[in-house]
């Protein structure tokens, strides 16, 4: 990374809440230890891992009601929160979240892709390099 925040063009993915909110969640929030910035999320300052573990309480962030269902009160849903970010994410999650920052793509399964291509009337993904070939 060089320059400055704003130096680059914006980056931004839609994310299927039902089946991805709560994985982007940890990725973002692990970052900081796979980078071996810190050993545990809650001792990076900018995450929001310390709020949604229960550990400090901040009430600029609206929880999400993807994360409110973790739990029936809030112990239950930091405890459960602690538990999901202490299991490993899959490679392949890993691989899907960073794909689609680094292209402004959705994150979601082929079914949210679909929902997004018929609201859309555009088909998703990356298309083939170079001019379309002349029809003959």
């Amino acid at each position: 990374r060089t320059g400055t925040l704003w130096e680059s063009r914006y980056k931004a993915s839609i994310i299927d809440a039902e089946s991805y909110l709560l994985a982007c969640y940890r990725y973002i929030e692990l970052n900081p230890v796979r980078a071996n910035i810190v050993h545990h999320p809650e001792d990076y300052l900018w995450s929001s891992y310390a709020v949604n573990a229960g550990l400090k309480t901040r009430k600029q962030l609206m929880p999400h009601e993807t994360y409110l269902r973790l739990g029936t009160n809030d112990e239950s849903r930091c405890l459960a929160y602690q538990k999901l970010v202490s299991l490993n994410l899959e490679a392949s999650t890993v691989h899907n979240i960073r794909r689609a920052a680094a292209f402004s793509m959705p994150v979601g399964n082929s079914h949210f892709y679909n929902k997004i291509e018929q609201a859309l009337g555009i088909k998703i993904g990356q298309a083939k390099r170079g001019r379309p070939k002349r029809g003959r």
